[in-house]
């Protein structure tokens, strides 16, 4: 296949089966689009060993790991339960930082980042992660920022990816930038997917969140959550629950990864949301129900955790209307 791109996935025991099918699949069904073959891929293991996948499948590799030689379109390392013994193994690690280096881009998809990591390709560098992984790995890898927050982070020619489906995500923006957007979002027809969700858009749902151990903790989400609409600052809650504004910030960062002022401002988009997507109120109105001063703020909020306008939200988002 002359011109194809060359695409090399790493899997190792106990790697996510979706990791690899996700982004085997994209590339694939964008061949099938083009009616031609654009991407070459190719599933390595070490010694060409079959991958006992964490989900209990077992996926055969095409070739071995480290008898592949550039150079390469991407190199993409998958996620999963076993990255920390894959992390572990200098072998492994050896050989995808010498393919790194043979790459014109260079990825990982969820948990492979700690690999990325530990081949030192994200020194200094902010990476997308699964976000119950992401603790974990920053105390592993002081000098890497994970950020457990976006879909997938692109660093110039590194790319880092959320967990298990936002391979998906990762690989379509892969096919918009190397063939086109109308390729892309043919593909993410064909794969019964969203086109459009930007790599800064939050891993989790807009209507969830996690739960704190901290009684304290509790009550001040009990109270942020029942007076979104009144005035709310970290001092405030701070005193109607007892506590210094210090203390509460310790005990919001360590149960919840935030602190008190960003929690606020982040159930405030998805109580804004959550009316955007439910409701006919106008922006206005919702904004005010919600507690944000001007519509303008609110823009700013879905822009920083959703990664895109609240009119666009609610375009995409709107389920059938209720007043």
């Amino acid at each position: 296949m002359p011109g194809a791109r060359r695409v090399v996935v790493v899997g190792y025991p106990a790697a996510e089966a979706l990791d690899i099918a996700c982004v085997v699949s994209t590339l694939k069904i964008a061949n099938y689009v083009r009616g031609t073959t654009e991407y070459r891929a190719e599933l390595v293991s070490l010694g060409g060993a079959p991958i006992h996948t964490a989900t209990g499948l077992t996926v055969h590799a095409d070739a071995a790991l480290e008898r592949v030689t550039g150079p390469l379109d991407t190199l993409i390392v998958s996620g999963g339960l076993g990255y920390v013994g894959a992390m572990e193994d200098q072998q492994l690690v050896a050989h995808v930082r010498r393919l790194a280096r043979e790459s014109r881009r260079v990825a990982s998809v969820c948990t492979g980042a700690g690999i990325l990591a530990a081949a030192g390709l994200l020194d200094g560098r902010r990476a997308a992660t699964h976000w119950d992984h992401a603790e974990y790995l920053a105390k592993r890898f002081p000098t890497v920022e994970f950020d457990p927050v976006p879909i997938f982070v692109v660093d110039g020619s590194l790319c880092t990816s959320a967990g298990v489906t936002a391979a998906l995500d990762l690989c379509l923006s892969f096919v918009e930038s190397d063939v086109g957007p109308d390729v892309a979002r043919a593909v993410a027809r064909q794969l019964v997917t969203y086109m459009q969700r930007p790599g800064n858009q939050a891993q989790m749902s807009v209507f969830t969140s996690a739960t704190p151990r901290h009684s304290v903790v509790q009550q001040a989400v009990e109270y942020i959550e029942t007076h979104l609409g009144q005035e709310l600052t970290p001092a405030l809650v701070a005193r109607h629950v007892g506590v210094s504004e210090r203390h509460l910030t310790r005990l919001f960062t360590r149960d919840l990864t935030v602190s008190p002022a960003r929690f606020i401002r982040r159930r405030r988009a998805s109580a804004a949301a959550r009316l955007l997507s439910e409701t006919n109120l106008t922006q206005d109105a919702i904004a005010a129900r919600v507690g944000f001063r001007t519509v303008e703020t609110m823009r700013q909020a879905f822009q920083q955790f959703y990664g895109v306008s609240p009119s666009h939200f609610q375009s995409t988002q709107r389920s059938t209307q209720r007043p």
